[in-house]
């Protein structure tokens, strides 16, 4: 096609500069150049990379290079016929068949993007295309329409854009009409039949994300949202990371943000044990971690098919990283003993627990062997070999505990304030409340009841529970380490609570059904251990700031050592036995606060 612009413009040029007839000495220069005038300009529009573009994203870019490979081809043959060969071309003719070659080529190509556009209206699916409204009429909203016109597989027509900006109202963005404000989002759905909506603004506040994301909830459209800023860094967006709006999107808090240069002083170029490497917090902890350069990261689990996994990912991710995966269990004094004389460990984040309540009011003694004598051997062993720092991660269960996992989770935060006032080992805890996504936790337990069509069981409709993403909660870790000089408790500021059963009607909505009417919500009864609301201090704790905002900390409660260690001695005398009575009676001496609800 270019061959045929290249020659169709010269000619009229020609055509245009003798006033609609081409004498025919002008004719003959022209056969006489034809050959060597259709080499330099392609050689000049290869050289100028127009045949590396993908003309279905043809932009302003494209058109640049078009006319810019037009100007220094038509520049080149000037130069060659006026100047070396003395072939007599009227001068005139050269801008003028710049400006046809121009637009000549430039209309090619967009010419093509217009009829793969006008095919896809006409043909493909377009019937079964689903109608999409956008919200937010900015960058991160034009770059979507444009992607979503760009990708015409993936089945989707932009109908109408939402936007707060009152000035906007009316206007289009690449033929898309701006309907109205957050207000007019029901009517718009229902007026032009939209079937999806796309929450384009990278930059909102969670708080705006969550207020938008009610309005949504309440069309039943399927609803999907553009995550963050940084998918639109340098004008990109990939209608990939557009992605379904999850549960964490929901919070209606901002993210924990972390001293990364601090965060890296006590991480880089140590040797680094996660015990529980292989769970949830566990396995985030050591993805984290690895992007600091420890000399050695050391993942210790007993169940070795998550060991197995977060080991793959880190070697293929970190291809240099020093990478030792121990298949161990915690309660096995001698086996841990071996592995710190080995590796040395400087420092340890200690995640490895029993955490489930139903289940651990169900086998009580199995939660005291794993969550207290467990603790004590790392903890002891971390003591013993000199290392720099120890930080447990507890829960907001051993607040006022009312269940045996939050009472022994209590026992292994007092065993470590303990043991801070006999080593030279920093010894701290992190107590942080629900983990979205976690192993257990209630958001994939409802997302599978949901799958199988209800009903969502919650256990009581005034139930509450603070709640975290993964991320933050590791961040959390990771920077109470930094900031441990030992003793504390670290809390993190979770914002509001959330109500379980809003939660649940929440992510029903989220799944396209309406709570109640298409997924039924039933309440079944606290069970054993459980209480309505969590607590994440102590009275006698207090709480003061640290220099980060989002980071606090309860005063050390110190405990008598030698009393704590005859008390779990006895206790560890009783665990022979069996005897799950005797047990919980001595933890309640340990743990005056502990109270049975169940």
């Amino acid at each position: 096609m270019d061959v045929f612009l290249i020659n169709s413009s010269i000619l009229a040029a020609l055509w245009l500069r003798f006033d609609f007839t081409i004498p025919q000495l002008q004719l003959q220069n022209y056969y006489t150049t034809a050959v060597l005038t259709t080499v330099i300009m392609l050689m000049v529009f290869y050289m100028s990379n127009l045949y590396n573009s993908v003309w279905r994203y043809a932009s302003i870019d494209e058109l640049i290079s078009i006319v810019a490979a037009s100007f220094v081809g038509s520049s080149i043959l000037f130069i060659v016929y006026f100047h070396l060969l003395r072939i007599n071309f009227p001068r005139s003719m050269y801008p003028i068949a710049m400006l046809l070659l121009t637009a000549s080529v430039g209309g090619s190509r967009f010419a093509y993007r217009f009829l793969r556009r006008v095919k896809r209206i006409s043909l493909g699916c377009s019937m079964q295309n689903k109608r999409v409204l956008i919200i937010g009429g900015g960058t991160a909203g034009s770059l979507v329409i444009k992607e979503i016109y760009d990708n015409p597989q993936i089945c989707k027509t932009p109908v109408a854009v939402i936007d707060d900006d009152a000035v906007k109202y009316r206007r289009k963005i690449h033929g898309v009409s701006i309907l109205g404000n957050r207000g007019d989002i029901e009517k718009v759905v229902k007026e032009e039949k939209i079937q999806e909506i796309i929450i384009a603004m990278p930059s909102a506040t969670k708080t705006e994300i969550r207020k938008i994301v009610d309005i949504c909830t309440k069309t039943k459209c399927d609803l999907k949202i553009l995550p963050g800023v940084y998918e639109i860094l340098d004008g990109k967006v990939d209608i990939k990371k557009i992605r379904d709006v999850q549960i964490e999107d929901l919070l209606g808090r901002e993210a924990v943000k972390v001293n990364l240069e601090e965060i890296s002083d006590y991480l880089h170029n140590e040797v680094i044990l996660v015990t529980g490497g292989g769970g949830s917090i566990g396995s985030e902890l050591c993805r984290q971690i690895a992007r600091f350069d420890p000399r050695e990261l050391i993942i210790l689990d007993i169940y070795e098919n998550n060991a197995y996994e977060i080991q793959q990912e880190l070697l293929r991710k970190h291809k240099k990283i020093n990478l030792e995966v121990i298949i161990a269990s915690i309660r096995d004094k001698k086996r841990i003993e071996q592995i710190f004389e080995k590796h040395q460990p400087k420092v340890i984040f200690h995640a490895a627990a029993h955490k489930h309540v139903p289940l651990m009011e169900n086998n009580p003694m199995e939660a005291i062997k794993n969550n207290i004598f467990g603790t004590m051997n790392v903890a002891e062993c971390a003591h013993q070999y000199g290392a720099k720092r120890f930080v447990l991660i507890s829960t907001d269960k051993a607040v006022n505990p009312t269940n045996i996992m939050g009472a022994t989770k209590r026992v292994a935060e007092m065993t470590i304030q303990a043991m801070n006032h006999q080593s030279e080992t920093e010894f701290v805890a992190v107590r942080f409340g629900n983990v979205l996504g976690s192993n257990g936790s209630v958001i994939p337990h409802f997302k599978k009841q949901i799958a199988e069509g209800g009903p969502v069981t919650v256990t009581h409709p005034d139930i509450i529970r603070y709640f975290m993403t993964i991320p933050e909660a590791v961040q959390l870790v990771i920077q109470a380490g930094a900031m441990a000089q030992g003793g504390e408790i670290f809390v993190l500021d979770m914002g509001d609570p959330v109500k379980i059963a809003d939660l649940a009607r929440d992510l029903i909505r989220l799944s396209g059904f309406e709570p109640d009417t298409d997924i039924k919500i039933e309440f079944t009864g606290l069970r054993p251990g459980e209480k309505l609301y969590e607590e994440l201090l102590l009275k006698e704790e207090g709480l003061q700031g640290t220099k980060h905002e989002k980071i606090f900390v309860g005063k050390p409660i110190v405990s008598d050592f030698k009393k704590l260690q005859r008390e779990l001695m006895i206790l560890r005398t009783v665990l022979a036995s069996e005897d799950s009575a005797l047990a919980d009676g001595i933890v309640r001496k340990v743990v005056p606060e502990y109270r049975c609800v169940g």
